[in-house]
């Protein structure tokens, strides 16, 4: 069971990640300091993020723009979050 983190986020006490994400800065500091709950909201978002913009995760571009938004997701700061449109949103027929 993770440690209890107040939540760089959301600003509660919770259970932590328990994990660092990613092999890098960011990833040591999501584990440290993000909540498991926080961290599930952003899986959903990254999830919209990537299937919105199409992007190829092997594109190193892609990858920046990703972790950016994941940044700002968390942590705040002067990186824009992406702009995703909802409100078409089950009124698209094939």
């Amino acid at each position: 069971m993770a440690e209890q983190v107040k939540c760089a986020r959301c600003g509660e006490r919770r259970e932590g990640l328990g994990y660092a994400p990613f092999p890098n800065e960011v990833g040591r500091r999501v584990g440290a300091e993000i909540c498991g709950q926080c961290w599930k909201e952003w899986l959903q978002r990254q999830n919209m993020i990537i299937n919105h913009y199409g992007l190829d995760l092997m594109n190193e571009d892609a990858q920046t723009f990703l972790f950016d938004n994941m940044k700002a997701f968390f942590f705040g700061g002067e990186a824009p979050t992406a702009q995703i449109d909802t409100s078409k949103e089950g009124t698209v027929k094939w």
